[in-house]
């Protein structure tokens, strides 16, 4: 298999996927929360809030395991992510990210709480896929 392929099926089920599980640890102790996400290539963005409990958790502990895909498809594909993450407070990256329905939870783009994580993979494994069976990218 070569890398160029698995590349290019993971950004496709990456960019078919945006809710997805973030998956943190605080004090040797599991945390997983549904998310959207958003990939340019094989980063990972979301948005968050500054005072949530899982942006404390990845200030002491960065690193991150996503689950992204399993659609309603014959093979359910999804992929396993597994990176480092960085909050972020730059007003351009939130720019791109936002949404009309973010006003759900923030009143707009420039709330002072309204934050931004990437996740930058160290490796990529792609489940439920005959054709990428047992493929885990190292990055």
């Amino acid at each position: 298999m070569e890398r160029s392929e698995a590349v290019k099926r993971i950004t496709e089920i990456l960019s078919e996927s945006k809710i997805g599980v973030l998956s943190t640890a605080h004090n040797n102790e599991p945390n997983a929360r549904y998310m959207w996400f958003y990939n340019d290539g094989l980063t990972l963005y979301a948005k968050t809030n500054d005072a949530s409990q899982k942006y404390d958790e990845l200030k002491d502990n960065p690193k991150a395991h996503v689950l992204l895909g399993f659609h309603d498809s014959p093979t359910h594909a999804f992929v396993e992510f597994y990176g480092e993450v960085e909050r972020i407070d730059d007003q351009e990256t939130i720019d791109w990210l936002w949404e009309e329905a973010d006003k759900e939870f923030f009143d707009s783009k420039e709330n002072p709480h309204l934050k931004a994580l990437k996740i930058t993979p160290s490796a990529i494994k792609i489940m439920n896929d005959d054709e990428f069976e047992d493929v885990k990218l190292s990055l």
